[in-house]
């Protein structure tokens, strides 16, 4: 288990003063990954380099941005959707000509390390990112947005989900050098049928219990990087969310079938309270679990 990331392992953006801070993973006890939403002002300064790997997201703009790594100097306008991606390991000078909102990602090294080492048969030395100001992808959006969702939603048992982004941003960044057939062949393959049936029951006997990548990885004998991939491949959907489904059907279950309160129903169903059984039935459901447990009354 990765230990909690916070702000002071970033390179100090964040923490400027004219900086006004939106949301941010700090209180989520997320390890591989860290994740801010603010409102940034104009400003100009120096950073050293930090290990991890910086994603800015700009969400709106467009804005000039002027970046210096080492002797090379590139000044690009930005407009929303532009990224700005940094390597760990290099120390570099910005300036931000005008306000702007945005996400920041912060991936582990070591999450990176772990991808390279699956997609490259274990030759982890070529695990380079390149930097760049400007460009659109529109994957690296997607996730980087989904970093933003979840921060916006406090979830406390969203750890799941940081670890799976983690992964498939550390495989984007990673893919940007890399020719499509070698990320096709890392892809390929599904879980063995007794992987799924470990990994299921394992889910079911610890929906009281908080539940991580690496716990359903160590089930399936397997990486969390090859589990990600494969559990996705062989059940359709991403391990966060096959464990949030898991919950909410359990939840039905005593809903419909028991006079369990449904404060007590969330904590058996490994909610942190009610409210967060309630506001994730109602998404997903589309109705409260007092109303469900009303029309379906036993």
């Amino acid at each position: 288990m990765m230990t909690a990331f916070d702000v002071k392992q970033t390179h100090g953006i964040l923490r400027r003063p004219e900086h006004r801070i939106d949301s941010t993973s700090d209180t989520l006890g997320w390890g591989s990954l860290y994740a801010s939403r603010q409102r940034e002002q104009p400003y100009e300064d120096s950073f050293a380099a930090v290990d991890d790997h910086l994603i800015i997201l700009h969400l709106d703009g467009p804005v000039e941005v002027e970046r210096h790594i080492g002797f090379g100097k590139l000044k690009r306008r930005v407009p929303p959707g532009g990224q700005f991606i940094l390597p760990g390991g290099t120390d570099f000078r910005v300036r931000l000509a005008q306000p702007l909102t945005s996400v920041h990602i912060y991936v582990r090294d070591a999450i990176l390390r772990d991808v390279a080492a699956e997609v490259f048969r274990g030759d982890p030395a070529h695990a380079e990112i390149q930097p760049c100001l400007g460009e659109l992808d529109p994957v690296i959006e997607d996730l980087a947005r989904a970093a933003s969702h979840l921060l916006a939603d406090r979830d406390p048992e969203s750890v799941l989900m940081a670890d799976y982004l983690a992964h498939a941003l550390a495989l984007r960044l990673l893919s940007r050098n890399l020719g499509h057939a070698r990320i096709e062949e890392a892809s390929k393959g599904v879980l063995t049928r007794g992987q799924r049936r470990q990994v299921c029951d394992y889910v079911q006997a610890h929906l009281a219990h908080p539940i991580g990548l690496a716990d359903l990885a160590v089930v399936a004998g397997l990486s969390q990087t090859s589990f990600a991939r494969l559990f996705k491949r062989s059940l359709g959907v991403a391990p966060y969310r096959y464990v949030l489904l898991a919950r909410l059907d359990h939840a039905k279950r005593l809903l419909s079938g028991s006079n369990t309160s449904i404060a007590a129903i969330a904590q058996t169903c490994g909610f942190t309270h009610q409210e967060h059984l309630t506001r994730l039935f109602h998404r997903e459901i589309g109705t409260t679990p007092a109303a469900y447990r009303r029309g379906t009354a036993f």
